[in-house]
């Protein structure tokens, strides 16, 4: 027999290690409480390297991370930020480590002992650049809310406070001696700003649209300056005259460096590339092509010989030698949004979908990365295994094209097998049925269709919702299938394929519902929405048992545990809630993640809950003490 423990004990952390410590594996460090493992190590949002050369700095969707630039380890990972970590800033000893974030605060670091220092709070809502002074006692911050700050490092007291810009101000920079600040904005400008007074000293116009990037040159003397407008401007700093107009990228120029003799300027772009330019002359001298996407982040090693670069989705970091533009190394495990993860029926392979188009297929054991799928013409929205773990069906869809795709694939070989088409607008959802052998897929073309595995042949097209289908759920009979629109649930009865008969429509929810799943043994249903609840019914009649309420925004997804008395769910307001099925009771809920949980699945232990979230990863929680409890 199993039963629920009503009295929940504190989940205790199964492998915390001191940020100050050389960790054997990256997937424990700084856990969150009841978390036992975590894949992914979120997305790439800016780079730095250490004044000394020897860290590397990645601000990240979950943290800060440190990585040892000889052997690519991961020393540290920073966390305390709600949000994405957006940028970080060594101070000049290399000593202090500044993190800017989404979640409208500023955390100073302890490089040497990992110990949290201090929070800097006053911007509103978030921090898009941060700088040290020359001099390491002034930190400025430039936000979205068209301001730039200046704090007392020391004290984290609020120094001055610089208005000017009409737009979000993206990049803050000081000059070498100290005295000046540079800032860059979505209003277009660049504005130069005396750091003693804060007095505004100029205003450089010349982008057509919004400036990206801003750095000094070692001297002193000359500004870069990256933009959306695609070009990267080289400025005199005291005559705000426009020196010269790089023209070789085609798309937004997102960062721009120089490296520390001023000879050198590095550029990341939308288009993919790197480019190196000399200063003096403006000559284009190296394009470094790797990224499969945008590169967002550029910086120089101190010893001018290796260039890192953030890009591809921001997931994949690399090392280039700036003599010979050749790629050195590249650091792995970043990961973009998960929109969707499910475990193998053994247990053994959890399966995530990610906007950036990728599968990856990981070891629940030991969290390795066994394998990625490729060629998903859009972000995956769904991963579903079929009931032999043989075959993944994976639903994409292809954005502002407004069509999709379903693909199935060989798990043991990662190979694509065949591709499904008819939808005329994105697939939401993908579920097989309990032999494996229909495929059920929702879609915002308000059809759902069925899919002979086998062959892949079209078997029906299920009509009647009026709006977009979200999510599709066989019974675990096989005869009964539920599917969630934007505004009511249906049950259709598939004893016959052929008639794809509608039983009933299932209504309550005031907002679109998001997920729909059944109990394991089939007689009830669970539907969450976008009105923040959760809603329990009985799939035999359709009646309303119970309403689950905790979340304080869009309920993403909903699974039962395999013993079916425990409900997990995944909000928009980044946590897990864990319920009891029998009395709807809370039974606890789980924070840790910093973006939005679009996904829940139960192990088939019942031990663990994986959870993925648009922060880039997916977190292992233990619930032993909550599920799967057998009695003596």
């Amino acid at each position: 027999m199993k039963n629920i423990r009503y009295m929940i004990l504190l989940l205790c952390v199964t492998s915390i290690i001191p940020v100050n410590t050389y960790p054997n594996d990256y997937t424990t460090m700084n856990l969150p409480e009841g978390a036992k493992k975590r894949v992914g190590k979120g997305q790439v949002n800016k780079i730095t390297y250490s004044p000394d050369g020897s860290q590397l700095a990645v601000a990240s969707s979950i943290g800060t991370w440190i990585y040892d630039t000889q052997s690519g380890e991961e020393l540290y990972l920073f966390t305390g930020h709600t949000r994405d970590v957006l940028s970080v800033s060594f101070s000049p000893d290399g000593q202090i480590l500044a993190s800017g974030s989404y979640g409208r605060t500023i955390r100073l670091w302890d490089v040497t002992t990992g110990e949290y220092l201090r929070t800097l709070t006053g911007h509103s809502p978030t921090t898009f650049s941060i700088s040290f002074s020359p001099d390491g006692q002034t930190l400025a911050s430039g936000s979205w809310e068209e301001t730039i700050r200046l704090w007392d490092v020391a004290t984290g007291k609020q120094l001055r406070f610089l208005r000017g810009h009409t737009e979000s101000v993206n990049s803050v920079s000081f000059s070498p001696d100290g005295k000046t600040l540079a800032s860059g904005s979505w209003d277009d400008t660049i504005r130069l700003w005396d750091v003693a007074t804060g007095e505004q000293l100029d205003t450089l116009t010349g982008h057509s649209r919004d400036v990206l990037s801003v750095s000094f040159s070692p001297d002193g003397k000359t500004l870069v300056s990256g933009s959306r407008d695609f070009t990267i401007c080289l400025w005199d700093v005291a005559t705000g005259k426009l020196l010269r107009t790089l023209t070789e990228h085609t798309g937004d120029v997102y960062s721009v460096s120089f490296n520390p003799n001023g000879q050198i300027l590095a550029s990341g772009s939308y288009d993919n590339t790197i480019r190196l330019w000399h200063v003096a002359t403006g000559e284009h001298l190296h394009t470094l092509t790797g990224h499969t996407f945008p590169v967002r982040s550029v910086s120089f090693s101190p010893d001018m010989r290796t260039l890192a670069s953030g890009g591809d989705w921001n997931t994949t970091i690399r090392l280039w030698g700036v003599a010979t533009g050749k790629q050195l190394d590249t650091f792995t495990g970043h990961t973009h949004d998960v929109l969707s993860v499910s475990f193998s029926p053994d247990g053994q392979t959890l399966a995530s979908g990610h906007l950036n188009r990728i599968i990856s297929l990981w070891d629940v054991a030991t969290g390795e990365h066994l394998r990625t799928l490729k060629g998903n013409p859009g972000k995956v929205e769904s991963v579903s295994f079929s009931p032999d773990g043989q075959t993944l069906a994976t639903g994409s869809d292809h954005g502002a094209l407004r069509f999709s795709t379903i693909s199935l694939w060989d798990v043991a070989t990662g190979e694509h097998l065949r591709t499904l088409t008819g939808h005329t607008d994105y697939v939401n959802s993908v579920s097989f049925s309990p032999d494996g052998q229909t495929l059920a897929t929702g879609s915002s073309d308000k059809t759902i269709s069925l899919w002979d595995v086998a062959t892949g042949k079209h078997l029906r097209t299920l009509k009647g919702h009026t709006e977009d289908i979200l999510s599709v759920s066989f019974s675990p009979d096989g005869m009964t299938l539920a599917s969630g629109d934007r505004e009511e649930i249906r049950l259709w009865n598939l004893w016959n394929v052929a008639t794809g008969k509608h039983l009933r429509t299932l209504k309550g929810h005031t907002d679109d519902v998001r997920s729909v799943s059944f109990s394991p043994d089939g007689q009830t249903l669970a539907t969450g929405s976008s009105d923040k609840t959760i809603r329990l019914w009985d799939a035999a009649t359709g009646k309303h048992l119970r309403t689950l309420k905790g979340h304080t925004d869009y309920v993403n997804s909903v699974s039962f545990s395999p013993d079916g008395q425990i409900l997990a769910s995944g909000s928009v307001d980044d946590t897990i809630s864990l319920w009891d099925v029998a009395t709807g009771e809370q039974l606890r809920p789980l924070t840790g993640h910093t973006g939005r949980v679009e996904s829940v699945s139960f192990s088939p232990d019942e031990k663990t809950l994986a959870t993925g979230s648009t922060d880039g990863t997916v977190l292992f929680w233990d619930v032993s003490d909550v599920v799967g409890v057998t009695q003596p």
